[in-house]
């Protein structure tokens, strides 16, 4: 992989950052921690993605197995890694719960802290991407009810 600064790069970065926090603010709004827990992770994934956009192009010459971001990311952006691992198990712990799988619950608790992580991790995204932070969603947070 390569890094790349083509314009249709930069639209789909910066369409994936909007996304990425559109995906958080509906995630302060819903309406069960699974959900929250759930749309948290899909955009700090969002925000990853973004990253991987911006700084890496496929090489079309090797084929490999499709990796996910969270594998790629700490040789992209070696400064993110622990953000990696940490997401990495959010995102096996949020296909338990897409699953319905009974052994996998979330409190409201985990989600709103998952919340906040994939908030920091946006912003740590846009700033080492030189893009100004935005402004914190932590009040659109909605309280939900135990469990």
């Amino acid at each position: 992989m390569t890094v790349t600064e083509t314009g249709a790069t930069a639209g789909a970065v910066l369409d994936l950052l909007e996304r990425s926090r559109g995906v958080l603010l509906q995630a302060c709004h819903s309406g069960t921690a699974a959900e929250r827990y759930t749309q948290a992770h899909l955009a700090a994934l969002r925000a990853g993605a973004a990253l991987l956009a911006a700084r890496t192009t496929p090489s079309p010459s090797r084929r490999s197995r499709p990796r996910s971001v969270w594998e790629v990311l700490p040789s992209v952006a070696p400064e993110l890694t622990e953000w990696a691992a940490f997401f990495a198990e959010s995102g096996r712990r949020r296909i338990v719960l897409e699953r319905g799988a009974g052994r996998a619950t979330v409190t409201a608790r985990d989600a709103d802290d998952l919340v906040r992580a994939g908030e920091r991790f946006l912003e740590l995204v846009r700033a080492s991407l030189h893009l100004p932070c935005e402004t914190p969603l932590h009040s659109e947070l909605v309280p939900l009810g135990p469990g």
